[in-house]
Formats: C-alpha cells, sequence, structure tokens
C-alpha cells in the first residue's frame, strides 16, 4: 500500500510534499494509518486530536493512545477537550453537527496560528460510497452526487482511493494498533446503517462494487464540469450582480430548457431546498419571496432577485447641529459650511441651513412619506418616485430618508427637497455629502 499512496501523492497531491501538514488524528484504523503512510514518506506533518468527552473513560483511551501514537512516531501533537454536549445545546446543534463544527473550527484556528498548509483527514473509498448513498436517499443534485472532494480548500484527503479493507490489511501487515470507536457499530445512524446493512449486501452481490462506484464518480464529476462551464456561459447573460443584490433576468431563464435545472445551479449555493416553489417565482406577483436560512429570493416584475437575510439594528439616526459626520447604513453623511452650489452629483446637496431644524433623523421610508421633489411643482409621494424611478423592492428597501422633523430633506443619494433649497436670500449654506 505505501507504493500505492506514494505514487497518489506524486501523481496527483504532490504540492503536498512542499507543504506543513496537520494530520486530523481520532486514534481509529484509518486516521492511525494515515500518520503512519505520511511519516514514512518523509512529509512535514504533525498531529491534532478532539476529545470530545462523549463516551466517558473510552474518549480518555483515545487520547492516550493518540499522545503515544505521537510519541512513538516522533510527531508534535495537539490536543483539545470539548464540551460537546454542552455546545451541541446551546447552538441547537445535533451532538454529531456540533462535533463536527469544533472540529473544523480548530482544526482552521491551529492552521491560521501555526502555519499549517493543509489539514488531511482518513476518509477513504467506503466513505466515499457511504455519502454518495446518503445524499442520494435524501435526493440531491448532481453535485451530491460526485463524492468527497480529494481537496477542498485547505482539507486534503489522501486516502479516498483506498478501501477501508485495503487499509485494514496493510495495519495488520504492519502490526500498527489502533482504537475502535464503539459508536460505530450502532446503527442508530444512517451512515452506520449503511455501513454494516446495505453496502455488505452491495458488495455480495458485485465484489467490484468500489471499482465501479469510483468510475461512475469519475464519470460524474466529468459531466459536472460540462454543467459548470454552461452555468458559466449562461451566468454571464442571464446575471447582474450589484453590491445589495443579485438580479436573474426571467425572460432569459424562461427561454431555457428545464428553468428549474437553470435555477437550482445558478442558487444551489444559497441554501434553498424547495425548487418546485422556486421556479413557480418566475410566474408569481411581484412582491412574492422564498426565503432559505441565509437568502431570500424575491419577485420584483422582470427580475429575480437575491439578497443577504440581515438583521437590521438600526431603524433611526438622530443628527445633531455640532455633528460633521456620521456613519449611517448607507454610508458616511458629511455636513460642511459651504460659499456657494458648486457641481451637481446624487451623492451631494446643497440647502438653507436656517430651514432645517435640528436634531435631523434619518430613516427608512414608509408608506404616505411625500415630498417635494427638488425642481418641480408640488408634492409627491415617496412610494410614486420609487415607481417613476424604477427602483426594485430591494432598492426600496436600501433607501434612507434624511429628514427635518417631519418633512423630507433628501431621498439620500438619489433626489433632494424642495423646500430646503438654497435661494438668493439664503445666508447659510449646508453641504450633505454621502461616502
Amino acid at each position: 500500500m505505501i507504493n500505492n499512496f506514494k505514487e497518489n501523492i506524486d501523481q496527483n497531491l504532490s504540492f503536498l510534499k512542499e507543504s506543513k501538514l496537520l494530520i486530523a488524528v481520532s486514534g481509529g484504523l484509518d486516521s492511525v494509518i494515515l500518520a503512519y503512510l505520511c511519516k514514512d514518506l518523509g512529509l512535514d506533518i504533525a498531529l491534532a486530536h478532539c476529545n470530545f468527552n462523549l463516551r466517558g473513560t473510552e474518549s480518555d483511551s483515545d487520547e492516550i493512545f493518540v499522545e503515544a501514537l505521537a510519541q512513538r512516531l516522533d510527531l508534535e501533537v495537539f490536543i483539545q477537550r470539548f464540551d460537546t454536549e454542552a455546545y451541541a445545546k446551546s447552538e441547537k446543534l445535533s451532538t454529531q453537527m456540533a462535533a463536527r463544527e469544533l472540529r473544523y473550527d480548530w482544526f482552521n484556528e491551529l492552521s491560521e496560528q501555526l502555519d499549517f498548509d493543509y489539514i488531511l483527514t482518513a476518509h477513504h473509498a467506503d466513505d466515499n460510497l457511504e455519502t454518495f448513498l446518503i445524499n442520494l436517499s435524501r435526493g440531491s443534485g448532481l453535485e451530491g452526487l460526485t463524492g468527497i472532494p480529494v481537496v477542498n480548500g485547505n482539507i486534503v484527503r489522501p486516502l479516498l482511493p483506498f478501501s477501508r479493507e485495503t487499509i485494514e490489511d496493510y495495519a495488520k501487515e504492519q502490526g500498527i494498533s489502533w482504537r475502535e470507536d464503539s459508536s460505530n457499530a450502532s446503527v442508530k445512524y444512517l451512515r452506520n446503517k449503511l455501513r454494516h446493512e446495505v453496502v455488505p449486501i452491495l458488495k455480495g452481490i458485485n465484489p467490484q462494487l468500489l471499482q465501479n462506484f469510483n468510475k461512475t464518480i469519475s464519470n460524474l464529476k466529468e459531466s459536472q464540469h460540462i454543467i459548470d462551464d454552461r452555468i458559466d456561459v449562461v451566468s454571464d447573460d442571464i446575471i447582474d450582480v450589484s453590491p445589495n443584490d443579485i438580479q436573474l433576468n426571467i425572460k432569459k431563464i424562461k427561454r431555457l430548457n428545464s428553468p428549474k435545472a437553470y435555477l437550482y445551479e445558478l442558487l444551489k449555493d444559497y441554501g434553498f431546498t424547495e425548487w418546485n416553489d422556486v421556479e413557480d417565482l418566475l410566474d408569481a406577483q411581484s412582491g412574492k419571496q422564498i426565503l432559505s436560512n441565509t437568502h431570500r429570493l424575491i419577485k420584483d416584475r422582470e427580475s429575480l432577485i437575491l439578497t443577504e437575510i440581515v438583521e437590521e439594528d438600526i431603524t433611526q439616526l438622530s443628527i445633531d447641529e455640532i455633528d460633521k459626520k456620521i456613519t449611517t447604513p448607507v454610508g458616511v453623511l458629511h455636513f460642511d459650511e459651504a460659499d456657494a452650489i458648486f457641481g451637481k452629483r446624487t451623492n451631494i446637496i446643497f440647502v438653507d441651513k436656517d430651514k432645517l431644524n435640528f436634531p435631523l433623523t434619518i430613516r427608512k421610508w414608509q408608506e404616505g412619506d411625500f415630498f417635494f421633489p427638488l425642481g418641480m411643482k408640488g408634492r409627491k409621494k415617496v412610494s410614486k418616485y420609487f415607481k417613476d424611478e424604477k427602483f426594485s423592492l430591494i432598492d426600496k428597501e436600501n433607501t434612507w430618508l434624511l429628514c427635518s422633523g417631519n418633512d423630507i430633506v433628501w431621498i439620500v443619494n438619489h433626489r433632494a427637497d424642495d423646500r430646503f433649497k438654497v435661494t438668493t436670500k439664503t445666508q447659510n449654506i449646508l453641504k450633505i455629502s454621502l461616502d
């Protein structure tokens, strides 16, 4: 196995030979063998072990075993203990998800502090098959069926081409001992149920299951590459990205074969799961929206608008006469005395300071708000101004008003109010600008 492992490193992961590596070691078969193989190849490695305190003395024995392993291999080892159950309760996570989050957060923290280039984990071909079956049983897009990635950011999995049987045979040949996690025998977890009850049946039907599975994964990955190339081309034509949102052109999406499939590929990274509902937005009324845990997708006239869900702490700010600048949700407002009006930009207005009643306020617009647009006679509802200017729903949500008392001075960064304009009678000019 050592020769095949070296060949895999040389051909596919040669960058590891020049890198500082942190190996995640549980004490189980796979991670122990990974540590031995990397040590035999002379890679620059250290070990990291998490004690999740979930199995009493068994967890402590795992920790002791990893410490002894590090001493045997003459390697530096880092050990961290976690109160996993308390963390799971506070974060409202399953125990498994809590352990995963704690583990990778700590690994990344170690990497940043001690300049490790990559974190190695001991996932192997059987893990890959189990992940495929889990995703298949839950319903997945193509990327969920392409298996565990060999390289994912700073996470590298050098044992993915090898079966658990191959790894165990090597351990026995070399007389290498490891720890058995008793929880792996329980079939209450889906992965263990597949491992102990389903996969053995499949291997019995087809002894070449893993080899054929690896070929299938390779074919699916190549198909995914073709899809990714197509999505890149379509994205340039359909998507318009701005600082506040991403807009998808509905007419162009509907011209495509299988719009739902395209929507899935375009939006799969934003947490949406109900893809029939996403497709239905194409023909929904403006204002209809769908939420994921992190984003929302809104139908607005001829577009689907994607925005991040952000909880706003500020709904209104007060501005005193002595304030020279104030930070707002839309930028920094500056207040400066001026001798004359110059330039004409949407982010700057000049007003008659003596017409202002301090403190000023800056707030979100409300239904029923009206103002007197600069240069026009009569008043206009802010909502009508938005409609005439073709503001999207997101544009409206991100628009703030600078007010003097109940009167609007400025639809910030858009239009000033005529009542506060500078005239020949103005004695004190105030320049208000947004950065």
